[in-house]
């Protein structure tokens, strides 16, 4: 063991050196590297190959200039990126994301995590992630299709649907998407599954937009069996407002469970009677379409708002963080362990901090990574580039179908390689599952 620890750390000074200051990144690969070193070990087919070196460096980083003139004539300058990062079963394919916080480190971390992920939902699709340091909140619609507009006139002479098809993200929903692929038709003139999240008139697909939450929820169901339970009677603590935690509360309330909390950057709302179907139609129109604060759902529903904190101390047995990086720290940890909590289910990417994991792990906790969890959405994703190719649209319940039989896989794929007497490590079963698809196929194509 102490070897294999001797391993890891000189794996990650080599990471660290190589790509300074990007300490998301960093976080990624040692998470990763942990679960495959021994495994690696144990095949030296990989180590010789010296897959895991080729697989932490992408094989193509795009960065670019995004000008664009705002509503009052002013020219704004925002940087955009792609990070095309492994192709080895398919093509690169990941969101956009549009945020402040958006950097060269934070796009490589989503990149990597994005080629195990997709690796896990045994669709034949490579790992890539982009964006810019743009912030969509507070812009008008025009503003928001002029800088789309510019973004996608640089980007689209590097994607492609047999190449490269990017999808979205924080900060890029239906609006975005639309005025992205608006722009990639008009240069390109051609219309073809490049990006996914498309309106259904053009080429979407049913169940994308629940996709990512419903995913998180299936999986947690399927930890929750293997303790012979369920979703029914339980309660549920979930962060964020968006898209995820949008649909998790959806899907949790049709199994039964109760969600009690939402939050977002400002603060969380705590609702002991839970958000129901009609609360959550109110959530809906507040965030996607007024673009408001949750606050606003404490005041209409007379519920205690928290401000500037997470919700994390609120006593739960399913806690589902489905809004960024590094939301649930150590502390935070063990006070979900000390409330109760049986279940850990990842909506967001990497939202617990490495030392929140170990106080997972250390309790037994059923603790299922972003990679194997929030899969949901970009299965779906690989699910609508397939209706694309063909020319058709399935049905709601065909997709929905898919998408749980692709969740079922993915908890099967992690309990193979995870189970360790009566524990499960997911976050082992995980990482090296997705990373033996993408290992074997770098070994059949040669050193490229």
């Amino acid at each position: 063991m102490a070897n294999y620890e001797q391993q890891v750390n000189d794996f990650m000074a080599k990471v660290i050196a190589k790509n300074p200051g990007e300490v998301e990144f960093h976080q990624a690969v040692h998470e990763v590297v942990e679960s495959l070193i021994p495994f690696i070990e144990e095949n030296p087919q990989y180590r010789e190959a010296k897959i895991l070196e080729r697989m932490i460096e992408p094989e193509r980083v795009l960065m670019f200039r995004v000008p664009w003139l705002d509503d009052k004539g002013v020219v704004q300058i925002n940087r955009g990126y792609r990070i095309e990062m492994n192709s080895a079963i398919g093509p690169y394919k990941g969101g956009l994301r549009f945020h402040p916080t958006v950097n060269l480190g934070v796009l490589k971390f989503l990149a990597f995590e994005q080629v195990l992920k997709n690796s896990l939902t045994t669709l034949p699709m490579g790992g890539g992630k982009g964006g810019s340091d743009f912030d969509p909140k507070g812009k008008s619609d025009n503003e928001v299709m002029r800088f789309c507009q510019s973004f996608m006139t640089e980007l689209q002479r590097h994607i492609g649907p047999n190449t490269d098809v990017p999808a979205g993200d924080i900060g890029v929903g239906g609006r975005e998407i639309g005025f992205l692929y608006g722009q990639y038709k008009r240069l390109r003139n051609e219309f073809t599954g490049v990006l996914t999240g498309k309106g259904l008139e053009w080429g979407g697909s049913l169940i994308r937009p629940e996709a990512t939450g419903y995913g998180a929820t299936y999986f947690a169901d399927e930890m929750l069996a293997t303790r012979g339970s369920s979703f029914k009677g339980k309660t549920v603590v979930i962060s964020g407002s968006g898209n995820v935690a949008q649909y998790a509360t959806e899907k949790v309330t049709q199994l039964g469970g109760k969600v009690v909390t939402l939050s977002d950057s400002s603060g969380y709302i705590y609702d002991p009677k839970g958000i129901d179907a009609e609360k959550l139609a109110y959530v809906l129109r507040l965030k996607n379409i007024k673009r408001g604060r949750i606050k606003e759902y404490a005041e209409k529903y007379k519920v205690e708002y928290i401000e500037g904190k997470r919700p994390w101390d609120v006593k739960c047995d399913v806690a589902m963080p489905c809004a960024t990086q590094n939301e649930i720290n150590e502390e935070e940890a063990k006070t979900l362990v000390s409330n109760g909590c049986i279940v850990v289910s990842e909506g967001a990417n990497m939202p617990s901090t490495p030392e929140a994991i170990l106080v997972f792990e250390k309790n037994k906790i059923l603790y299922a990574p972003g990679k194997a969890a929030n899969a949901g959405g970009v299965a779906v994703s690989g699910l609508e580039m397939s209706q694309n190719s063909m020319r058709m649209s399935w049905t709601r319940k065909e997709v929905d179908e898919r998408l749980h039989q692709i969740m079922r896989d993915i908890h099967s794929t992690c309990v193979k390689y995870g189970k360790q007497g009566d524990y499960i490590d997911y976050v082992k079963g995980a990482n090296i599952g997705g990373f033996v698809k993408v290992a074997d196929a770098m070994l059949a194509q040669g050193v490229v």
